[in-house]
This record gives structure tokens, C-alpha cells and sequence, in this order.
């Protein structure tokens, strides 16, 4: 899976995915991305699938993409993933990428730096890449 977002001049951080007992999912850094997310195009890549809801997200990324409010009614309720990055594209151009290290760790590359900072306020320990 390609991980090496950095030649498109994204700035990025990384945080626990684990807060305390609370498991930082995709759907909820999908929900913080407030209206940003919103009119982006999403494709997702596992190097391992965890839960049939995978195989729909890796279909669907083969294709188009899928629109955020797709990616995440296949992400809720509680799922948690293994080794995942999901790319974020708005007219074609690679925008944002959250990337899942073995349900550790997630790493928020964007080309939008406000992204970024609220995200920084809302998990503490975030770390600039």
C-alpha cells in the first residue's frame, strides 16, 4: 500500500488511535473533517480485510471512489481496521490521507492545514510528521 504522500506537499500528523478505552475509528475522523470532507472522493486500500464492510470499500474504491457519506455509512457502527489508508481526492488532486497503522496509530496527511489543527485540538499527543 502506498504510504509516501509527502512528494504532494501535504503536511501531516500522527496520533494514538487509543484514547484511554475509546478506539479512534474512520468514521469519526470522517465526522471531523466537518465540511471539508464533504465534497471529496474516496479510495481505500487494507492490507488486511477485517470485516465484510472491506470488501464493499475495496469494490467500490476499484471503481470511482465513493463520496464521503458513502465511506462512512460503510464504516459505521464500530469498525476497526488493520493496516488501512484512505485517500481523499477533490477534482482528481489528492487531498487528504488517514492512514491506519495496525490499529496503533492513525497519520492525517492534508493539503489543508486547518484540517489539520482542529485535529490537533481534538486528540491530544498528535505529532507533526
Amino acid at each position: 500500500m502506498p504510504r509516501d504522500t509527502a512528494a504532494v506537499g501535504m503536511k501531516g500528523i500522527t496520533f494514538p488511535a487509543w484514547h484511554g478505552k475509546h478506539y479512534v475509528t474512520l468514521a469519526e475522523l470522517l465526522v471531523r473533517l466537518g465540511s471539508f470532507g464533504l465534497d471529496v472522493t474516496w479510495r481505500v486500500q487494507f492490507d488486511e480485510i477485517v470485516d465484510p464492510r472491506c470488501v464493499e470499500m475495496a469494490r467500490r474504491s476499484a471503481d470511482a471512489g465513493m463520496d464521503t457519506l458513502t465511506l462512512l455509512s460503510l464504516t459505521t457502527p464500530f469498525l476497526q481496521l488493520i493496516d488501512a489508508e484512505a485517500q481523499g481526492f477533490a477534482e482528481d488532486k489528492l487531498v487528504l490521507v488517514l492512514t491506519e497503522f495496525d490499529s496503533s496509530s492513525w497519520d492525517v496527511r492534508a493539503v489543508d492545514e486547518r484540517v489539520l489543527s482542529d485535529l490537533r485540538r481534538r486528540y491530544p499527543g498528535a505529532k507533526d510528521l
